[in-house]
C-alpha cells in the first residue's frame, strides 16, 4: 500500500523569545492508504497540534508533511487549500453546525460554497443520510438533534464528495458513551466501506482500539 500520510521530523514550537513552548519534538510517522489509525496520548501531548498540521490548518513548523506524496511545506495557500477541499475531510469535538440550516443543508453546505449543484450531489447526500443513518433526520434543525446525531451531521459534511483521508480530533469527546460507540462504528464502517484513510486523535484506549493500529505520543514525541 502506498502512503496517504508521511510526517517526517516534524517539531512546533509556540511563542516567542523567553515564553517558547516546545509541543512536538521530531515527530515522525506514516499512514498508508486505506489505513484507521489513532493518534492517542494524554491532554497536552501534542496529538491535536499534529493533527492540525497534517491538515494544513497551521503553517508554522518545522520538517516535512506529504500528503499522497506531495509536500505541503512546499504548496501555495492556493493549492493547500484545493488540497485540503479535495482530499481532507474534517472532524471536531465540537460538531460546528449551522443552527439555522436543516441537517441536509450543512451537510451540503462546503461543496455548494465551492458551486457545486445540489441535484448533481443528490444522489451521494441520499448515500451518506443512510450511512449515517440520518435519511429520517435530513430535514431535522440542529436543535432538535441529540449531541450523537449532530456529530453524524458533521461527519456526514466531512464525507461528503469523497475525501480520501478524515481526520478527526477527539470525535466522542462531547459525547455520552453510547453515542461514543456509534461515531467510531461508523467510522469503521466509512473506513471499510467507502476506503478512506481515517486519522484519529484520542485520549480513550477504547475509541483507539477502533483502529487497525495505535500510534501513542507523550509529551510531543512519537513513542
Amino acid at each position: 500500500m502506498s502512503s496517504m500520510i508521511e510526517v517526517k521530523n516534524v517539531s512546533k514550537t509556540f511563542g516567542k523569545g523567553g515564553s517558547e513552548n516546545k509541543v512536538l519534538t521530531d515527530a515522525g510517522f506514516e499512514v498508508k492508504k486505506g489505513e484507521f489509525v489513532s493518534l492517542m496520548g494524554a491532554s497536552g501531548s501534542g496529538k491535536s497540534t499534529l493533527l492540525y498540521l497534517i491538515g494544513g490548518l497551521d503553517r508554522e513548523f518545522e520538517g516535512n508533511i506529504l500528503i499522497d506524496g506531495e509536500d505541503i511545506t512546499k504548496m501555495s495557500e492556493r493549492k493547500l487549500s484545493q488540497l485540503r477541499l479535495e482530499k481532507i475531510g474534517f472532524v471536531f469535538q465540537f460538531y460546528n453546525l449551522v443552527q439555522n440550516l436543516n441537517v441536509e443543508d450543512n451537510i451540503l453546505l462546503p461543496l455548494t460554497v465551492k458551486g457545486k449543484k445540489r441535484s448533481e450531489l443528490e444522489p451521494e447526500l441520499k448515500e451518506i443520510l443512510e450511512i449515517t443513518g440520518l435519511t429520517e433526520k435530513r430535514k431535522a434543525m440542529p436543535t432538535e438533534l441529540s449531541g450523537g446525531q449532530q456529530q453524524r451531521v458533521a461527519v456526514a459534511r466531512a464525507v461528503l464528495g469523497n475525501p480520501e483521508i478524515l481526520l478527526a480530533d477527539e470525535a466522542t469527546g462531547n459525547l455520552d458513551s453510547v453515542s461514543g460507540t456509534e461515531i467510531m462504528n461508523l467510522f469503521k464502517k466509512l473506513n471499510e466501506k467507502k476506503g478512506i484513510t481515517i486519522l484519529q486523535v484520542t485520549h480513550s484506549a477504547d475509541c483507539a482500539a477502533y483502529g487497525n493500529r495505535t500510534i501513542n505520543i507523550e509529551n510531543g514525541r512519537i513513542v
